[in-house]
C-alpha cells in the first residue's frame, strides 16, 4: 500500500526495535525505510543547546538499521534536536514519506488535553497517513511475533463506516491504495456499520440495519473489483465496543478510521469516534486524514 515509510521513534516506544526487521517490512512492498529520532534541547541557564551526546548515542541505537543491504529498499537514519513535531514534518518533506508510524500509549481525552500529544499535534499537521502501535505490544513482542507483525502490517483492514463524508473519503483512499498494491500488502476488508440503539427496540431498529446492509453491500462489489476478499458487519451498541470486538473475532491486522475532529480542542465537548479510537483500541490504528478541499 505505501511506499516510502518514516518510522518516528522517542525510544520509550518500542519502534526503535524495528532497524531489525527491514526484510520483513520489504515484504510489504515499502521502497524506503526512515527511521527518526529527536532530541529535546537542553536548557543551560535558559540558553537552549543541542546535546551533541545524546545525538551520538541515538545514531548509535539507529545504525544496525543501516546493516541491512537490500537492492529493494534503501534505509536512512535522521537525528535530529528540537520539538519533536517539528523533526517530523520536515523529514516527511526531506524523504517524501508516504506513511508516518509513531507510538502513542493508551490515554484519555482530558490527560492527552492537560499533558498533551505529540500523535494528535501531528494529525492536524501532516497530510499522510499514520500508522500508531502500542508501545506495551511492540516492546512485549517476541522477535519471532514482531517479525510476522511487520510482514502483515495492512493484510486485513478493518474499516468502520457510517456514511459520512469522512468515511466516503476513507473508502475512496482504500480504493486508490489497493490499485496497482505490491503482493503480500493489503489482502482483506472488513466494512462494519454499529447503529447505537439508543433505547429503541430491536425491531424498530430492523429496517434501519437492512438500509446499511444494503450500502456495505455496494462498497462491497465496488471493493471486490479491485481483487480483494471483502467482508462486512451491521451491528448494533456501543460503536467503540462493537468494533473493537469485531477486531478480535476476524483477525484484523489494524483499523482503518479518518476524521476531521481528532486532536481538535472541541473534543473536550464532542468527542469523536476516531479520537476514542485512537486513544482507546489495542489494535494498530492507521489514520488517514481526511482531504483538505
Amino acid at each position: 500500500m505505501f511506499h516510502r515509510l518514516l518510522i518516528a521513534t522517542d525510544f520509550s516506544d518500542g519502534l526503535q526495535r524495528l532497524v531489525q526487521f527491514i526484510p520483513d517490512l520489504a515484504q510489504t512492498g515499502l521502497q524506503q525505510i526512515t527511521f527518526l529520532h529527536c532530541v529535546p534541547l537542553k536548557e543551560d541557564r535558559s540558553i537552549p543547546r543541542v546535546d551533541e551526546t545524546k545525538l551520538s548515542e541515538a545514531r548509535q541505537r539507529l545504525a544496525p538499521a543501516l546493516e541491512t543491504h537490500l537492492d529493494s529498499i534503501t534505509v536512512n537514519i535522521e537525528v535530529t534536536a528540537g520539538k519533536p513535531s517539528e523533526a517530523i514534518v520536515k523529514a516527511i518533506d526531506k524523504y517524501d514519506s508516504d506513511l508516518l508510524m509513531v507510538g502513542m500509549s493508551t490515554h484519555s481525552l482530558l490527560n492527552e488535553k492537560l499533558f498533551g500529544s505529540t500523535t494528535c499535534k501531528l494529525a492536524q499537521l501532516v497530510a499522510v497517513p499514520l500508522l500508531i502501535l502500542r508501545p506495551q505490544l511492540v516492546s512485549a513482542y517476541t522477535v519471532e511475533e514482531l517479525s510476522l507483525r511487520c510482514r502483515h502490517l495492512f493484510r486485513y483492514l478493518l474499516i468502520p463506516y457510517d456514511g459520512s463524508a469522512s468515511g466516503q473519503q476513507l473508502i475512496a483512499f482504500i480504493q486508490q491504495q489497493a490499485i496497482n498494491r505490491p503482493p503480500h500488502s493489503l489482502e482483506s476488508c472488513m466494512l462494519c456499520w454499529v447503529v447505537e440503539a439508543s433505547g429503541r427496540a430491536k425491531r424498530s431498529l430492523q429496517p434501519h440495519l437492512d438500509d446499511k446492509q444494503v450500502i456495505l453491500q455496494k462498497l462491497q462489489a465496488d471493493l471486490q473489483q479491485l481483487n480483494l476478499t471483502v467482508n462486512y458487519q451491521v451491528r448494533t451498541g456501543n460503536a467503540i465496543a462493537e468494533v473493537n470486538q469485531v477486531a478480535l473475532e476476524f483477525d484484523i491486522s489494524a483499523i482503518a478510521v479518518s476524521s476531521r475532529h481528532f486532536g481538535r480542542l472541541w473534543e473536550l465537548s464532542i468527542p469523536s469516534f476516531t479520537g476514542e479510537m485512537i486513544r482507546r483500541s489495542w489494535h494498530p490504528i492507521l489514520f488517514v486524514p481526511p482531504s483538505k478541499s
